[in-house]
């Protein structure tokens, strides 16, 4: 006796189970595509936070420096003679170099810093900030000495005065010397901004800072408050004719009035779906299209020197 089928039972056929299979097939393709593509947006829109996140930090920290670069406050009571405490290590409020200083974590003080830059040289570049410290422009240990870039205590200098009776006084003060640099280590292989400071030694500050650029803003012997023009740290250095300045020190802290900064960060991993992707503009305005799909983007700021 043969069973007998009840209506509505009946199996599919191969043709309708393949079509099945082919549309669920499809589906499964788009759904997979869009995670991947909304995975990649998300992970690039991440990177790009966190690269906004190291460049506000980057120039921060230099743009900090610069303001207070060359403090040297006058002193009460003080003849005009010695009216400002003698600074030894940071005779030069501001002290640049197109490249990195050949000796940035050797030397002493900011005036025998040395530099192998040409005309033609691209960077990273480096720079020397120097001020005399205080409790107010730097973040001081408990015990209220003012400290360096990298927190560490300055040592006290003393210096003889003369007041305004003519009495001889001993003067102490603090002056902090700050270097700043892209550099990497042995733990830290991407590139980052470094610090050397006058108390502590050279540590990295920012991680993926890939370049480090600037240009300083100079005013002419006519006109001394007035930017003339920008150059870099070469020409500030060599063109003496040019800014009426005998001396490498007189060119940095009398003709030197402003500073552009302009930091290139990368993404800590490679982001970009093709190469095209990840071009970006360096500090020169040049298009850039690297290779290693890591993002990448410039950031600039400018800084009025107080205290040239």
């Amino acid at each position: 006796m043969k069973p007998t089928l009840i209506r509505g039972q009946a199996g599919v056929t191969l043709i309708e189970l393949m079509i099945s299979m082919v549309i669920a097939l499809v589906i499964m393709v788009a759904v997979a595509g869009a995670y991947v593509g909304a995975s990649t947006a998300g992970k690039a829109s991440e990177a790009q936070g966190r690269m906004n996140e190291d460049a506000q930090m980057a120039l921060g920290i230099l743009a900090q420096q610069l303001r207070i670069a060359g403090t040297n406050p006058a002193q009460p009571n003080r003849a005009p003679t010695s009216l400002h405490n003698q600074l030894a290590l940071t005779s030069y409020g501001i002290k640049a170099c197109d490249i990195t200083f050949t000796n940035v974590s050797a030397t002493v003080t900011a005036a025998a810093l040395t530099c192998a830059h040409t005309a033609s040289s691209t960077g990273p570049a480096s720079i020397s900030i120097g001020y005399e410290a205080d409790i107010y422009n730097t973040v001081p240990t408990s015990g209220g000495i003012p400290t360096d870039c990298m927190g560490s205590a300055l040592g006290a200098t003393t210096a003889v005065a003369t007041t305004d009776a003519g009495a001889t006084v001993t003067a102490t003060f603090y002056e902090a010397e700050n270097r700043f640099y892209i550099g990497t280590s042995t733990a830290i292989t991407s590139p980052s901004l470094y610090c050397k400071g006058n108390a502590s030694s050279a540590q990295p500050l920012v991680e993926n800072i890939e370049d480090l650029e600037f240009s300083f803003g100079t005013s002419t012997p006519v006109n001394t408050t007035t930017v003339a023009g920008y150059q870099d740290a070469y020409d500030v250095e060599n063109e003496a004719a040019t800014l009426g300045a005998a001396t490498s020190k007189e060119r940095w802290t009398s003709f030197v009035k402003t500073v552009r900064i302009c930091v290139v960060v990368r993404s800590a991993e490679p982001v970009s779906p093709d190469t095209s992707s990840g071009q970006y503009y360096d500090c020169g305005g040049a298009l850039i299209t690297p290779t290693d799909l890591r993002l990448r983007r410039a950031y600039t700021t400018t800084v009025v020197l107080r205290n040239q």
